[in-house]
């Protein structure tokens, strides 16, 4: 059953990877050879996890980018079911013939 309300997969790199090894995010950043500005936009919830950035952090940290990518991927489907009666599109009818 899925997450009502997964955590940011920042929130997890933050609390789970960097700070428990008393890395700061200058020094964090530093490893992974990113911008400041960029991984704490990550850490803060700002910006999504890319591909290229869990990458990193897999070989950096050792967490694997499946794991890191899945946590983003959930987050993102829980703020899209969030908004979802603010989507209106029109359910379309199968017609017969048109698919196997």
């Amino acid at each position: 059953m899925p997450m009502k309300n997964p955590p940011h997969p920042g929130e997890f790199i933050r609390t789970e990877i960097i700070d428990p090894i008393g890395l700061s995010v200058t020094a964090a950043a530093a490893a992974l050879q990113v911008s400041r500005p960029a991984l704490s936009s990550l850490l803060n919830g700002k910006a999504d996890l890319s591909g290229d950035m869990a990458i990193r952090i897999e070989k950096a940290f050792g967490v694997r980018m499946d794991t890191l990518m899945r946590m983003q991927s959930a987050y993102d489907i829980a703020e899209t079911r969030k908004r979802a009666k603010s989507i209106r599109v029109r359910r379309i009818q199968r017609a017969v013939g048109l698919y196997p």
